[in-house]
């Protein structure tokens, strides 16, 4: 059994009660030791605006309104984590919708446990490489901005790339959640970008 990793999280969304436990116990012997299971689109969403797991083992059928692919969709624009499908479906249609969502890896189930272990390794390996890609400075940014960045702007971009919700940068940077979105909608203009999404994509060009 592998050693178990301490302060590492996995969100498992999953509507089957037992196929998510057997992923937990498939974890656990990974030594992957802390997960949370949600079993509805509803559920995942909500967890996901106020936390930031490590993992996201997403399922595409689920219960909800919304399917596997659509909470992929808000993890792909709010936050900077790490997601693999784990889904019996594999036809062509789900595979275009799921790709425009740039997960980490796709599990067609019934699987093994080295498939899951693979890739979950190689998910984690190209986020690390992806993260270690925005070693960012305030002058690589203020070279694609129309306006320059002020260091505070600068700051809470650092934290919308990592993820953080408005909640989140506003404890950290001791600002109201208010002043938060107010300099999010500057960066927003200076970066000539929509949404948080595109701040992303934007922030990458200039690795590329």
């Amino acid at each position: 059994m592998a050693e178990s990793m301490t302060d590492f999280t996995t969100l498992i969304v999953e509507d089957e009660a037992v196929m998510a436990m057997d992923l937990q116990r498939r974890l656990r012997k990974l030594g992957y030791s802390e997960s949370v299971v949600k079993g509805s689109s509803e559920a995942a969403l909500k967890y996901l605006e106020v936390h930031n797991p490590n993992l996201i083992l997403c399922d595409i059928s689920i219960d909800g309104d919304k399917d596997g692919i659509d909470v992929a969709e808000y993890v792909m624009e709010h936050k900077s984590i790490p997601l693999i499908f784990v889904s019996a479906l594999s036809d062509k249609g789900t595979l275009e919708r799921a790709k425009k969502t740039l997960p980490y890896g796709y599990i067609v189930k019934p699987f093994k446990n080295r498939d899951l272990a693979t890739a979950i390794e190689m998910a984690l390996y190209k986020y690390s490489i992806d993260v270690d890609r925005l070693k960012l400075s305030i002058d690589k940014v203020n070279k694609i901005a129309i306006t320059p960045l002020s260091q505070r702007e600068y700051e809470i971009l650092e934290g919308v790339l990592k993820g953080q919700t408005n909640s989140q940068l506003s404890e950290a940077n001791f600002v109201s959640v208010s002043t938060i979105k107010y300099h999010i909608s500057n960066l927003l203009s200076k970066l000539d970008v929509k949404n948080r999404a595109s701040i992303s994509s934007r922030v990458l060009s200039i690795f590329t």
